[in-house]
């Protein structure tokens, strides 16, 4: 037979386990969807980005365009807001071809 020490032990240890099972955990919440939806479109050295916001905050955009040729200047565009169910159009360009194009998203307030 084993020890009262033993089966005490056991006991309690199997008792811990079971209440960290049934404790609560605390559950984070999940933040709230955020960014506008964003379409680019790129023409020869002319670039397009649609973006609409779909959700309850204010999206702050901005288009950016790395040019392909080392002597060509990149461009930023100046940040727009896009509101709730509202859509905006940034536009851009290099002299010659685009590298990439991008878009950065910035939450308001």
């Amino acid at each position: 037979m084993r020890s009262i020490r033993y089966r005490t032990a056991v006991l309690l240890v199997a008792s811990a386990g079971v209440a960290g099972l049934a404790a609560p955990t605390s559950v984070q919440a999940e933040p709230a969807p955020f960014g506008a939806g964003c379409l680019i479109s790129v023409r020869g050295s002319h670039a397009t980005a649609t973006c609409h916001n779909r959700y309850v905050g204010t999206d702050r955009v901005a288009l950016h365009i790395e040019c392909a040729r080392w002597w060509d200047i990149d461009t930023d565009s100046a940040p727009a807001e896009v509101g709730p169910a509202q859509s905006v159009r940034l536009t851009g360009r290099c002299w010659k071809e685009i590298g990439s194009v991008w878009v950065t998203h910035r939450r308001t307030g």
